[in-house]
């Protein structure tokens, strides 16, 4: 006999859900970009906000971006989705001249040769500098077809666009093929951040990531900053940039609008 598993059939029960309701969903424009703003570790200012998908449902309210991107990856939904977060990003960038916009690449739109032709689309049509546009890549589709990739990076960054390695430290971290890849940035993963106030060495291993960036010529980025000593023990350890519910929590454009210009000091 079979145990009955209610965690299992509530989970099939939330995908079919999503499966149904989720093209009905982009026909109607219920998905919706916000951004989470990246500040300076020096400073503290404003340098760039990171494009993150979102939906709330007619009657459900808010789905989670976990619940429903591997249903769209299933569904091939994500090559238009991303398409999507692409081009709105870059059209709400003409509203923070001053900071850079980060997008995500799912692994099948980065497998994709096509990708090189849409973001010159959506840069074109946007008309928004290359060099404000950081693209941010996981670990896994670098290990998948490593000269592929290396090929495909350089393709990008013929655009003038910049590449970000997204979650790092949360996957394979091989330092050998981190030096094949003409990366741009490190991401570190917000799992280091949650160690920092329970484990004495913490603060030792997001040192140690530092030093190999700055060895490679990258510039390091930490997710997931909440609290202010893990601001001050980051900032110590040499991070460049920081991003968490800290500083701002994702938003809507025109609500970071008026957060940009909140932070900006006033003219003398």
């Amino acid at each position: 006999l079979i145990a009955f598993d209610p965690a299992i059939d509530k989970l099939s029960a939330e995908q079919r859900f999503i499966h149904r309701e989720l093209p009905r969903a982009i026909t109607a424009h219920e998905l919706e970009v916000h951004y989470q703003p990246i500040v300076s570790s020096s400073g503290g200012a404003f340098v760039g906000v990171e494009a993150l998908l979102r939906w709330t449902h007619a009657t459900q309210g808010p789905i989670s971006p976990a619940a429903f991107i591997p249903v769209a990856e299933q569904m091939g939904l994500m090559d238009s989705l991303g398409t999507f977060v692409l081009r709105k990003a870059l059209q709400d960038a003409k509203r923070w001249p001053d900071l850079y916009v980060a997008v995500n690449l799912s692994p099948l739109q980065v497998r994709d040769r096509g990708i090189i032709d849409i973001v010159r689309a959506a840069l074109s049509e946007s008309a928004v500098p290359p060099s404000r546009l950081m693209l941010e890549i996981t670990e896994g589709v670098l290990i998948d077809n490593p000269d592929e990739m290396i090929r495909r990076i350089e393709d990008l960054h013929a655009l003038g666009v910049c590449v970000a390695l997204d979650d790092f430290g949360s996957g394979y971290s091989n330092l050998s093929y981190l030096q094949r890849f003409p990366l741009d940035k490190l991401k570190i993963d917000r799992s280091f951040v949650t160690a920092l106030g329970q484990s004495g060495n913490g603060g030792v291993i997001i040192q140690a990531i530092v030093a190999l960036g700055r060895a490679l010529g990258l510039s390091i980025t930490v997710e997931g900053v909440e609290t202010e000593q893990q601001r001050v023990i980051l900032k110590l350890a040499g991070c460049d940039e920081l991003q968490g519910f800290l500083f701002a929590r994702p938003a809507p454009a025109k609500a970071i609008e008026r957060l940009i210009k909140q932070s900006k000091p006033a003219a003398p």
